[in-house]
C-alpha cells in the first residue's frame, strides 16, 4: 500500500482505509451500546419492563451522524472517480484489445506487441476493444480496472514514476484459459523506452516518430 505507482494508487489506499476505519468506529460504538443496554436493561434490574417514548434528540442524533459519514465516504470515492476518469490532453494513446485468452497493445504507429511498454511519467491512453465476449482489465499496482466490452469502446489512462513491472490482469471470467490471460506493463526511462519504440517500428516495418516529438506536438 502507499507505493505511488500511479496518481491513483495513495488515493485508492487512503480512501480504502478511511472507510475501514470509520466503519471500525461504528463497529465498536454499536459493540458498547449493545453491551451497555444488556447490562443496563438487563431482568434482574428492571423485572417489569416499561415503554420507552420517542427521543427526538437521539432519532436526529443517529439520522444526522450516519447521513454526514455517508455523504463524506460518497464524496472522497467520487473524487477518486473523477480522477480517473479526465484524461489529460497529451496523453499517449495506445489501444488494447483483449481476446480469450490474450492482451494485444497497439501504438500510433500501428506496431502490435502483447507486452504494454510505456515511459515514465508519461500519461498513457488506453482504449480498450473486445474481439469476443466481456474482459475487464485490471492494474492492480495501479488501483485501476475498466470493463472490456464487445462492440463498445471504454478509456482509462495512468502514468507511474518508477521504471518497474507491474501485472495486468483480466478482472472478468472470460472462458476456460481466463486464468492465464496475464501480461506486463513494463515501465522504462524515456530514452530506453525512445530505443525500444524505434527498434520494434523498425522490425515490423512500421513508420517511427519519436515519442518526445509526439508529446509535444500533442501539446
Amino acid at each position: 500500500m502507499f507505493s505511488g505507482s500511479s496518481p491513483f494508487s495513495d488515493y485508492v489506499d487512503a480512501t480504502f482505509l478511511t472507510i475501514v476505519g470509520i466503519s471500525l468506529l461504528v463497529f465498536l460504538g454499536l459493540l458498547i451500546a449493545m453491551v451497555y443496554f444488556i447490562i443496563h436493561y438487563s431482568r434482574k434490574k428492571n423485572p417489569h419492563p416499561t415503554d420507552i417514548e420517542g427521543n427526538i434528540p437521539l432519532e436526529l442524533t443517529w439520522t444526522i451522524i450516519p447521513l454526514i459519514l455517508f455523504m463524506g465516504m460518497f464524496y472522497i470515492g467520487w473524487r477518486g472517480y473523477l480522477l480517473e476518469q479526465i484524461v489529460p490532453d497529451n496523453a499517449f494513446p495506445i489501444k488494447v484489445t483483449a481476446q480469450m485468452w490474450k492482451w494485444t497493445f497497439e501504438y500510433p504507429n500501428g506496431v502490435r506487441v502483447d507486452t504494454l511498454y510505456v515511459p515514465v511519467n508519461a500519461p498513457i491512453k488506453c482504449t480498450l476493444h473486445s474481439l469476443d465476449v466481456n474482459h475487464s482489465f485490471f492494474i492492480p499496482s495501479f488501483r485501476i480496472k475498466k470493463d472490456v466490452i464487445p462492440n463498445r469502446e471504454n478509456v482509462m489512462w495512468f502514468k507511474t514514476p518508477r521504471v518497474a513491472s507491474f501485472d495486468i490482469a483480466c478482472a472478468e471470467y472470460c472462458g476456460l484459459e481466463h486464468s492465464y490471460m496475464y501480461t506486463k506493463v513494463v515501465a522504462m526511462d524515456t530514452t530506453t523506452f525512445e530505443h525500444w519504440y524505434k527498434d520494434v517500428s523498425t522490425k515490423q516495418s512500421k513508420p517511427y516518430q519519436s515519442f518526445v516529438n509526439n508529446v509535444i506536438q500533442s501539446n
